[in-house]
């Protein structure tokens, strides 16, 4: 899952996309990430999703869990793609194509608002 999301790198932002041809919001790139790497169809918004698998702590993540952020003032409203040493790879805006962000940056680091394990048994 995790080399398959790196492999999607400058892919562009596109609101609503699901397509590397495309581009991706934050949450169509999960989906589509989780769909052509493990067969597993998540709901396309990243409040779905984060109903979806097993609740995690930090200290538990492993690359390919899914990590959600409160950003634009609501809760739940980005995701990302854990890649380990407390990274993950999204689609962040508009303004960037699909890279890796520290969890540790204060900007992350503040908003960050969970995460879950996604498995075939979810």
């Amino acid at each position: 899952v995790a080399l398959y999301a790196l492999s999607l790198s400058d892919t562009p932002y596109r609101f609503g996309g699901s397509s590397s041809d495309n581009g991706f919001d934050c949450s169509g790139f999960v989906q589509h990430v989780y769909l052509n790497t493990l067969g597993i169809k998540l709901p396309r918004t990243s409040t779905e999703m984060s109903r979806t698998g097993e609740p995690l702590d930090a200290g538990q993540l492993r690359p390919g869990d899914l990590v959600f952020f409160n950003t634009r003032q609501q809760p739940l409203s980005h995701v990302g793609i854990y890649v380990g040493e407390e990274r993950f790879v999204h689609s962040p805006s508009s303004r960037k194509a699909i890279m890796v962000a520290s969890m540790r940056e204060k900007y992350w680091g503040s908003r960050y608002a969970g995460a879950r394990r996604i498995t075939s048994a979810n």
